[in-house]
C-alpha cells in the first residue's frame, strides 16, 4: 500500500509539472503572437543635448510621463553637450530599431547625416525645439523663435524710450534657434533709437561665458541701457555683473525660458521680462505626435511647414508669452509653472 501511495504522489507531481509547462508554453506563445502582431510597446529614443539649461529636465520628465500614459516606452540619452556623443546615441537608437527618434540637437548641422540615416532605416524622426538642418525630419515642434526675439526687443523699446546702447549675449550659433531669435530681435529694433554695440555667443550654452562677456561689454560701454540674453541662465550671470557694478535694476535685462531665478528677479525689479515658453505643453504635444508618428497616424493639427535648408518639414509652432511683473501671477503662478512662495521668496508682500 505504501508503494502504491508513493506512485500516486509521483504521478500527481508529474501532472502538475506537465500542466505548468503547458501554461508557460501558452504564455510564451501569446507573447510571441503579440510581438508578431506589433503589440509590443512603441519604442521612442529621446536624445537630449545636455541638461545644462534648467528647462530640459522638465521637458524630459513630462515627455516620458506623457508617452508612458499612451503606452510607449522612452529611452532617454544625455549627450552632455558632446555632439559626437549625440551622434553615437542616435546610431545606437538606429541599431536598437526604435520606432521613433526624437532629438534636442546640440549642433543643428552636425546631426544631419545621422538623422537621414535613421530615416533610411525606416525610423520616424522628430526635431524637438531645435531644427536639425538638411535632415528631412518627419516633424519639427518648437516655439515661434522669431517671436521670442521680437518680444525681447519690444520690451527694451518700451522700457528705454529715450534710446541708447544695447548688448546682445546669445546662445551658440550651432543652435539654429539663436539665428531666428536674433532675426526677430533685429526686425523690431530696425528704425528705433536703440543701437546694438556689442554681440557675443556662449558656446554650448555655458553660462559662465555670459559673465565674462558682460564684464567685457560693460568695460567698453559703461553707459549701456539694455542687455538681451539668449536665455535666463545667461541672464543670471549677466545680473551678477550688473550687481557688482551697482547697475542691477538700472539696466534693462531680458531673457527667455521663465527660469525660477529670472521670475524672482522680475518681481524684485532687476530683470524686466522673460519670454516664457510652456515647456510642459511642448513636451506633452511632442510625446503625443511621436506616438502618432510611430503608429503611422496622420499628423492632424499641423498646417504649416518650415524649410530645414533642403526640405519642407511639417512644423507645429507654439506661441511664447512675454512675462513681466504685471502678469507674473496669471501666467507663471496660476499656470502652475512655479509656486508663488518660490517666486516671491525675496519680496516682502503686503
Amino acid at each position: 500500500m505504501k508503494m502504491w501511495g508513493e506512485r500516486l504522489l509521483l504521478m500527481g507531481l508529474a501532472c502538475c509539472i506537465l500542466m505548468s509547462g503547458c501554461r508557460q508554453a501558452k504564455i510564451e506563445t501569446a507573447e510571441q503572437e503579440q510581438e508578431k502582431a506589433g503589440e509590443r510597446p512603441l519604442q521612442i529614443g529621446l536624445s537630449i543635448d545636455s541638461f545644462v539649461i534648467e528647462r530640459w529636465i522638465r521637458d524630459r520628465d513630462v515627455f516620458v510621463s506623457a508617452a508612458k500614459e499612451m503606452g510607449a516606452e522612452v529611452n532617454v540619452q544625455n549627450a552632455n553637450g558632446d555632439v559626437n556623443e549625440q551622434i553615437e546615441q542616435i546610431q545606437y537608437f538606429i541599431k536598437k530599431q526604435m520606432d521613433v527618434i526624437v532629438v534636442v540637437a546640440g549642433d543643428c548641422e552636425a546631426l544631419s547625416d545621422v538623422m537621414k540615416k535613421a530615416k533610411a532605416a525606416g525610423i520616424k524622426t522628430m526635431s524637438y525645439d531645435r531644427l536639425v538642418l538638411n535632415a528631412n525630419s518627419d516633424m519639427y515642434i518648437s516655439f515661434d523663435n522669431k517671436g521670442v526675439g521680437s518680444l525681447m526687443a519690444e520690451n527694451l523699446v518700451q522700457n528705454i524710450p529715450e534710446g541708447g546702447k544695447v548688448i546682445m549675449i546669445q546662445g551658440p550659433e550651432s543652435d539654429h534657434n539663436v539665428a531666428m531669435i536674433r532675426e526677430g530681435f533685429n526686425s523690431v529694433l530696425e528704425g528705433k533709437n536703440l543701437d546694438v554695440v556689442y554681440q557675443n555667443n556662449c558656446e554650448g550654452w555655458l553660462a559662465e561665458h555670459a559673465y565674462d562677456y558682460a564684464k567685457e561689454a560693460l568695460e567698453k560701454y559703461p553707459d549701456v541701457k539694455g542687455i538681451m540674453c539668449g536665455n535666463d541662465d545667461l541672464a543670471t550671470q549677466v545680473f551678477k555683473v550688473l550687481s557688482e557694478d551697482r547697475l542691477a535694476g538700472k539696466v534693462c535685462l531680458v531673457g527667455q525660458d521663465g527660469d525660477l531665478m529670472a521670475c524672482q528677479r522680475i518681481v524684485e525689479g532687476t530683470q524686466n521680462m522673460t519670454a516664457f515658453k510652456s515647456v510642459e505643453e511642448e513636451a506633452r504635444l511632442a510625446a503625443e505626435y511621436a506616438v502618432k508618428l510611430g503608429k503611422g497616424e496622420p499628423l492632424t493639427g499641423i498646417d504649416q511647414t518650415i524649410n530645414d535648408g533642403t526640405y519642407d518639414v511639417p512644423y507645429l509652432e507654439l506661441n511664447p508669452v512675454a512675462v513681466t511683473r504685471e502678469n507674473m501671477d496669471s501666467v507663471i503662478i496660476q499656470g502652475g509653472f512655479h509656486a508663488r512662495e518660490d517666486v516671491y521668496l525675496n519680496v516682502i508682500q503686503q
